[in-house]
């Protein structure tokens, strides 16, 4: 089969395995979801601001140093609170004039923060998304002040006592994550099935290991040996008792803003690379391919999930998870993304960062037309 036959092969067979994962689901209206909750952020993010005291009096005017001591804002979640900003001017909830100075914030009361949160929870009722994940973004609004002082983290809520069931939702269960998630099994599955040695498969970020849920059972009698890495030993502890059953799966750290070769990863020593919803993370996007491209064998691939649009409850919930460390609060991303407080690559960025650091036979899915496109989650993959 020719180069472009085997990538039409690959998006076929993961287009067909998302698709019958979400098979019966109204994916139109999930997009009516999705603007549910991101309303309800928004409401959310102007109520919190005003229950800070701010533009209460007639006229009142705030610049961003006067917005952060009155919320005593952590330092290294500042960038928060100016993405929040924006977001209300874009949406016309408030006002900025050219020297900085913000006005005529929107009035919003708690009555009117509940109405919406009430809204969201009738309508979630009526999807099979993972049902703590509207839970969970609600939770994290109702600590929007605690998390912002980092008196409580957003893991405490995502994993309270331990429990991955509500990260499971966040990650796997919800209809946007069983549809990338079966793709990517699938391209992963149609590689390793290609190949006539075993398949060195090296897992970045894998986290709760929702997404690996779905693709260890698709290598199943193939010859594999599956490197599981996170970036913290936290989620290894729970990954060896979750897949205690695969033998042939192996666990180790791994930070992807670090040089390969110093993590122990000889060049060309992986046949095919798996990161799902953790690129965004790289501080260098074309860096990070680029590494990862001479970590992969001769005709390696890598497959990744992200998300390719922001949306407002994000920024009220997973957004905290991104901020820089306390020690290094100034700590920004070093690409196209320097200085705009941006997080997530869009889908072309993406395809144009892989085709620049040298990748071929490149290919996504849901196409921008997909229904599932509105929620922005994507499945990439490309060859070495």
């Amino acid at each position: 089969m020719t180069s472009g036959g085997v990538v039409e092969e690959l998006a076929r067979r993961a287009a067909a395995a998302g698709e019958a994962a979400v098979a019966g689901a109204d994916l139109a209206s999930l997009g009516d979801l999705a603007d549910l909750l991101d309303q309800a952020a928004l409401l959310a993010i102007a109520y919190t601001l005003r229950r800070h005291g701010l533009f209460e009096a007639p006229g009142a005017v705030h610049d961003l140093r006067e917005i952060r001591d009155a919320m005593k804002v952590a330092p290294r979640h500042v960038r928060i609170v100016r993405r929040w900003l924006d977001a209300l001017e874009r949406e016309g909830m408030i006002e900025r004039d050219g020297e900085g100075w913000y006005r005529n914030l929107r009035r919003v009361e708690a009555a009117e923060v509940e109405g919406a949160r009430g809204r969201l929870d009738l309508v979630a009722r009526g999807f099979a998304h993972g049902p703590g994940l509207t839970r969970f973004f609600q939770q994290a609004v109702s600590y929007l002040p605690e998390l912002l002082r980092d008196e409580i983290s957003l893991q405490a809520l995502l994993f309270a006592d331990g429990d991955l069931d509500v990260a499971d939702d966040v990650y796997r269960r919800n209809l946007a994550s069983r549809y990338t998630n079966s793709a990517a099994a699938a391209v992963m599955r149609e590689f390793a099935e290609r190949r006539d040695a075993t398949v060195r498969v090296l897992e970045i970020g894998a986290g709760v290991g929702g997404t690996t849920a779905e693709v260890l059972p698709e290598l199943v009698g193939l010859d594999v040996d599956y490197l599981f890495t996170d970036v913290t030993r936290f989620f290894l502890v729970a990954a060896k008792e979750r897949f205690a059953s695969w033998p042939w799966v192996r666990y180790g750290l791994f930070d992807l803003n670090r040089g390969a070769v110093e993590q122990g990863c000889a060049p060309g020593s992986v046949d095919l690379v798996l990161a799902a919803n953790v690129l965004h993370n790289a501080r260098h996007a074309g860096r990070v391919l680029r590494g990862i491209r001479e970590l992969l064998s001769p005709d390696g691939r890598l497959v990744f999930i992200e998300t390719c649009r922001d949306h407002y409850q994000l920024m009220t919930s997973m957004q905290f998870l991104m901020s820089p460390p306390a020690g290094d609060a100034e700590a920004d991303f070093a690409d196209f993304r320097a200085g705009t407080d941006r997080i997530f690559p869009t889908r072309q960025e993406w395809l144009d960062e892989l085709a620049a650091a040298g990748f071929r036979d490149l290919l996504c899915v849901p196409g921008p037309d997909h229904p599932l496109s509105r929620i922005g989650q994507h499945v990439f993959s490309a060859e070495r």
